[in-house]
């Protein structure tokens, strides 16, 4: 009998930025894939809230560290709960983001560059160096980088977080590269225009979603459960030959404005 190449039973996996949107949808597949998760986020009071909803799953299968991108302590707590309670990482989904500019990329202040890159860059570098010495570097297995269509392609509006986002990918496709072999697969998947807290500036305004429900084909904003799906088929044995990858879901494209 053939086994189900989505399954993740027994697997450990880390999501940040999981007290919402698509990091919570995440969180929630994967343990309804079998796996063991520890979810992160900035504040404790959503953690709290998440983690009583994931507990459904189970209480020993679930755990949360508050953490953020820019927390040098914060990642080793995290990693440092996946590894003592679990005793090993398969997977790392790095999800958490923040945009602290909206506007063109010459009205910027060096401030929001500054914050922007710390948690989209630096600390997604922080967290994955820290997985692999805790043991993913011997054992193999698979990271996910949350990354966008703005970073593939200019988004007006966006400018900072599009520019953290190319990095990002570029990024996915380096470690790739340079881990694979060691039995570890790195690829990203780049959203399009998704109906979360995060975009709401984005999807609330009326000439935005209009624009881009009109010149999507499939007519419409996109779901955090349909991010959530690409990410766990990258991170199971079903995407076992996928690396370096990026899977674009964002419905077949549409124009995408900033307010």
């Amino acid at each position: 009998m053939q086994c189900n190449a989505y399954d993740l039973e027994h697997k450990v996996a880390i999501v940040t930025g999981a007290s919402r949107g698509i990091g919570f949808a995440t969180a929630e597949l994967l343990l309804a894939r079998g796996a063991n998760v520890v979810i992160s986020g900035r504040k404790q009071e959503a953690l709290d809230s998440c983690l009583d909803r994931l507990s459904a799953y189970g209480k020993e299968r679930v755990r949360a560290v508050m953490a953020h991108g820019g927390d040098e302590n914060g990642i080793q707590r995290l990693v440092g709960t996946a590894s003592d309670t679990f005793g090993h990482i398969d997977i790392l989904v790095n999800n958490a983001a923040t945009s602290a500019h909206y506007g063109k990329i010459m009205d910027a202040e060096i401030s929001a560059w500054d914050k922007t890159f710390n948690v989209n860059v630096r600390g997604v570098f922080l967290l994955t160096k820290a997985v692999l010495k805790a043991g993913m570097e011997k054992t193999g297995g698979s990271i996910v980088n949350v990354v966008s269509v703005g970073g593939i392609m200019p988004v007006e509006g966006l400018s900072i977080y599009n520019v953290t986002k190319a990095a990002l990918i570029h990024f996915t496709k380096q470690l790739a590269l340079e881990i694979g072999p060691q039995g570890i697969r790195v690829n990203a998947v780049a959203p399009g225009l998704i109906k979360t807290k995060f975009a709401e500036v984005l999807w609330s305004n009326d000439e935005s979603r209009d624009a881009y429900e009109s010149s999507n084909p499939l007519r419409r904003i996109g779901e955090p459960q349909e991010i959530a799906e690409a990410i766990a088929f990258l991170s199971s044995p079903a995407a076992s030959y996928v690396n370096g990858q990026v899977l674009t879901v964002d419905g077949g494209g549409g124009f995408l404005k900033g307010s």
